[in-house]
């Protein structure tokens, strides 16, 4: 990953909200599974090769080569045009991480 802020900026929230838990639970068992929780959700969105996954559906089976990366790389230009918006991408992505929000809840709050 070329631009840790991201990273470090999610990984001070989910401290923070491990925290939260901590002092409303008082349970250590629901502290270790939003922090679980936690770090698979941000490695979900931050540590995909994008590069790879932006190409045609067909091409997945073929490595990257170093001029496909380089011309990523160029088209995208800032560390947040990388982000691309694709309707199945957020379809799939909003579905799972809605599903693993409602159970931490559910666990959270029983």
């Amino acid at each position: 990953m070329a631009n840790d802020a991201a990273l470090n900026s999610s990984l001070v929230i989910l401290a923070l909200a491990i925290v939260l838990v901590g002092i409303t639970t008082y349970s250590f068992k629901k502290m270790a599974v939003t922090y679980f929780v936690g770090v698979f959700a941000i490695a979900g969105v931050l540590l995909p090769d994008w590069c790879f996954f932006d190409r045609d559906f067909s091409r997945w089976t073929s490595p990257v080569t170093e001029e496909e990366r380089e011309s990523y790389r160029n088209a995208t230009g800032s560390q947040l045009q990388r982000f691309r918006i694709y309707p199945m991408r957020v379809i799939v992505y909003g579905i799972v991480y809605s599903i693993a929000l409602y159970k931490w809840w559910q666990y959270v709050t029983s």
